[in-house]
């Protein structure tokens, strides 16, 4: 191990608890040993997914959050006494790894719960509302502290939270955590002051208007908080451990706005004044630990931090409230293990927090720990699979429920929390496979083919591997990307069944045949752009161009026609570069996909308006000038759009260089256009079969 790292790896406490080392594994919705939205049970493949990681040197690990009264179906945490007997099982078992374990207790998510379509006709059709409510009661689930608009639709409005119901949540805190001390926990972290959840919305001035012992003046707002610690402590003892999950700052402007990183703007959520005071009061209150973000779901990439954010981006905010706290304090967000061992070694905070980055490689720790930091698979920040909830104009959670009901996995390794589908077999028979295409489908696939036992041979037409991501990686904000094609590059020269071949062009099954006959093929060749059939197309250049070449000359006013991720990123990229971009995109909002999290889409969306570029919604493009583009608005009025060189970023078609047949298999975008997750689980999919 490096010797800058080593202050991760000295013991610290909470309370009286040692901790082994300072790395935090943050909770991650999805990974509750309690089930995630479902009736409460000891959930074998959460627990299966924490025991590894516990195994690979963590010091303290944060399970899911688990609601006190679950949203859906509306049953208590504390009624299943059984599954408490299954917890205390694995907790004998957990222990011997030498890590600690803190159940993560949630009261909810009031105005910031992430509603799908049929959600919000229930909040919007009573009979509808009423036949489903054994399943979806919306006065519980889209209760908070006041009648306010939910983040995913704001014409559904909150339902305002009793007394009664305070005091009840307050009362399941305390049984919980009861049973779950009797079962070996060793600890209970409160969800949360924190990212805009019921809790914090209490505090908030911006959603907060009761004008009873709940709310108004500072020690109201954090009442709710204080009483749930208080009855912890009572039933469990002083001595045992009870963290918060708090956000410093809410770097909230207006409902639905965030501030960007190094904005001035006014706070219309907890400032960082009142963030010092409120601090040593949760303190004082009993808890023993705050572990530390920023952000609220109006401002959410600062919790949940995509590529765009800067590294360690809380680091400055938490710092400075570990003075005023006598505590540990716990910064996550995007932290890199030297700032935060350089960080801990100052006496800046007291452990780094990590979520994410388990998700990919359980075993990034040890890796750490042997001095193998290149073997580490990084996260790229994506959210397809973890969190991938979207959300655009009119449209409140595009997601599947099957993304819904199984969060926490990962676009890049199917095997997290999916154990049971995604698995290495080894061949029945042992095949010669040959994989077209070196991009990262066609990594994924030969080595998955490789593990199982396979001999594959990996055929890419141009003098390295990568293919497309070579060119989405270019930016500067994109350096996770560039990481992970280097780590497939050295991770698959480590398996000797497979043989590369470079600059190797296979478009024939002549070509293929040069090359020996194989028992299957498979099949990774891509997609290409979309283009249009309008007058002065030529002129334009496709986003992929100007990614392979970021140095061309694209003007001071370039166009974008496109305003999808890509089309956006785009932007984004020459907007830092110092350009003024425009954006013309058919549909009524940037990003208006599925698969890409509101924590990602939000941030390109609010950086545009901070810096007032041009965004033309509902428009199309009907010709291509030297001097910008005649465009058409929703209602066929005709205008011109003045601009430099236009970048046409309108998607992709699949390309396979084969069609799908008997020992013919397509995998990633040559089969139907996605993004990394489609292209690495159906890697996985047809490579588990052959």
């Amino acid at each position: 191990m490096k010797k800058i790292y080593s202050p991760l790896f000295t013991p610290w406490k909470i309370r009286d608890l040692e901790i082994k080392n300072r790395i935090v594994m943050t909770s991650m919705g999805g990974t509750s040993i309690f089930g995630w939205m479902e009736p409460a049970h000891f959930d074998k493949e959460a627990a299966k997914f924490l025991l590894k990681r516990a195994q690979n040197n963590v010091g303290l690990i944060l399970p899911g959050i688990a609601p006190v009264k679950n949203p859906m179906m509306g049953g208590w945490l504390y009624s299943n006494k059984g599954m408490y007997k299954k917890l205390k099982s694995f907790m004998d078992e957990f222990h011997k790894t030498g890590a600690k374990l803190f159940v993560q207790l949630t009261a909810g998510f009031g105005r910031s719960m992430a509603m799908n379509h049929l959600m919000v006709m229930c909040c919007k059709n009573k009979v509808l509302g009423a036949l489903l409510k054994p399943v979806f009661n919306m006065n519980w689930i889209n209760a908070a502290p006041s009648v306010l608009p939910n983040r995913w639709d704001e014409e559904v409005l909150t339902k305002e939270i009793t007394e009664k119901q305070i005091l009840e949540m307050i009362d399941g805190f305390a049984k919980v955590s009861k049973l779950c001390k009797d079962a070996g926990v060793d600890g209970i972290e409160v969800h949360a002051v924190h990212e805009g959840y019921l809790l914090d919305q209490f505090t908030l001035p911006y959603s907060n208007f009761r004008t009873d012992k709940w709310g108004g003046n500072f020690e109201n707002r954090y009442r709710f908080p204080v009483e749930i610690v208080k009855a912890i402590k009572n039933v469990c003892g002083e001595d045992f451990p009870v963290t918060l999950r708090y956000s410093v700052v809410s770097k909230t402007k207006a409902f639905g706005r965030g501030a960007m990183p190094n904005e001035e703007f006014i706070e219309i959520g907890r400032a960082m004044e009142e963030s010092e005071r409120a601090a040593k009061y949760l303190q004082d209150a009993g808890y023993d630990m705050l572990n530390c973000d920023n952000g609220t779901y109006d401002a959410w990439y600062w919790a949940h931090p995509p590529g765009y954010m800067p590294q360690n981006c809380n680091l400055d905010d938490v710092a400075h409230i570990k003075k005023f706290v006598d505590i540990p304090v716990v910064c996550a967000g995007r932290m890199s293990p030297d700032v935060a061992a350089k960080a801990i070694a100052e006496g800046k905070i007291d452990a780094m927090g990590v979520a994410r980055q388990f998700l990919v490689d359980p075993e990034w720790v040890t890796k750490l720990m042997e001095g193998r930091e290149k073997d580490i698979q990084p996260c790229i920040l994506c959210h397809n699979a973890c969190f991938n909830m979207a959300h655009y104009k009119g449209v409140p959670n595009d997601q599947t429920l099957e993304d819904s009901l199984h969060m926490a996995r990962c676009a890049l390794n199917p095997e997290t929390m999916q154990s049971k589908k995604y698995k290495i077999v080894p061949a029945k028979k042992i095949k010669n496979i040959a994989v077209i295409g070196g991009g990262i489908g066609g990594m994924e696939t030969a080595m998955v083919l490789a593990k199982r036992g396979h001999t594959v041979s990996l055929f890419e037409k141009s003098d390295k591997l990568g293919g497309i991501f070579i060119a989405a990686s270019t930016p500067p904000f994109k350096e996770k990307d560039r990481e992970l094609i280097e780590w497939y590059r050295r991770e698959i020269k480590k398996y000797p069944s497979i043989k590369i071949f470079l600059n190797t062009n296979i478009d024939s099954e002549k070509a293929l045949a040069e090359h020996g006959q194989f028992d299957e093929v498979v099949v990774a060749t891509g997609s290409k752009a979309k283009s249009l059939k309008i007058k002065g197309i030529e002129k334009t250049i496709e986003a992929i161009d100007y990614l392979e070449n970021r140095d061309v000359d694209v003007g001071n006013n370039p166009i974008i026609i496109g305003g999808g991720l890509t089309g956006c990123e785009v932007a984004y990229d020459l907007s830092l570069k110092g350009k003024k971009p425009s954006i013309i995109e058919m549909k009524n909002d940037l990003i208006a996909a599925r698969g890409v999290c509101l924590a990602n889409s939000s941030y390109l969306r609010d950086y545009f308006l901070l810096h007032e570029t041009p965004v033309y919604l509902e428009t199309s493009v009907k010709e291509v000038k030297k001097n910008g583009v005649i465009a058409i608005d929703k209602d066929d009025k005709e205008f011109l759009v003045k601009g430099s060189k236009v970048i046409l970023s309108i998607g992709y078609v699949p390309t396979p260089v084969f069609k799908k047949r008997r020992r013919v298999h397509l995998v990633g975008d040559c089969k139907e256009v996605g993004n990394l997750r489609t292209v690495i689980w159906r890697a996985w999919d047809v490579a588990m079969k052959l």
